[in-house]
């Protein structure tokens, strides 16, 4: 299965609530995408399809810096655990010299190049796992990465070895740090029950604190 066809084929360009800026390939089902994905094409390795949705935490993160784009413009930007790219795209959007989305996921890889193309916007991608590896970017944002232990204690280890700033957007996930991040903004997310608890979740973006 090529990615860039079960993409177009499982999922429709549309602009997420809180950034109509800018459109996405996401899903329009929630339930049948996830089910296919998870049982009917297990056996060619197509993972579960996180890149198809605009999480609450990037959708913020997202808002942010598109709000705000002092904090990217001109500088090189890492959007860590991609995803659809959102996060990514609007810091491209709002002046950033060089942005690299990564994620793991060769779907999500294949759905960040579709999206950077609907857009008209240049950013870069790579499937490299980034995280504990050494760089210099000037901003690193992390978009609803928190929603399970390893992952959030291998993340915020790395964040905080690093010299580089770093924004996070977070809906109040399980995982997310309780200390040493300040709030800069709260946003009313528009979301669905299929993927959350709630149709409309409550996020923040936070700064790292050094």
């Amino acid at each position: 299965m090529n990615p860039e066809d079960f993409i177009r084929a499982n999922a429709a360009l549309l602009a997420p609530p809180l950034v109509p800026e800018i459109s996405l390939y996401l899903a329009t089902e929630v339930v049948p995408l996830w089910r296919k994905t998870e049982e009917e094409l297990v056996e060619i390795g197509v993972p579960p399809p996180y890149w198809a949705f605009a999480w609450a935490g990037g959708q913020a993160l997202a808002r942010y810096v598109l709000d705000n784009p002092v904090l990217v413009a001109g500088k090189t930007v890492l959007d860590i655990g991609s995803g659809s790219g959102l996060v990514g795209l609007a810091a491209k959007k709002a002046g950033a010299a060089q942005v690299q989305a990564a994620d793991i996921d060769g779907f999500a890889c294949a759905a960040i190049r579709l999206n950077a193309q609907a857009n008209n916007l240049d950013i870069t991608v790579t499937q490299d796992d980034l995280i504990g590896l050494p760089g210099a970017w000037d901003m690193i944002l992390v978009g609803d990465l928190f929603y399970e232990r390893p992952l959030a204690e291998r993340l915020l280890a790395w964040l905080t070895s690093l010299a580089s700033p770093a924004l996070l957007g977070d809906p109040g996930r399980s995982y997310f740090p309780k200390h040493g991040v300040e709030k800069l903004a709260s946003y009313t997310v528009q979301t669905s029950r299929d993927l959350e608890d709630r149709e409309i979740r409550e996020t923040g973006v936070y700064r790292l604190e050094p």
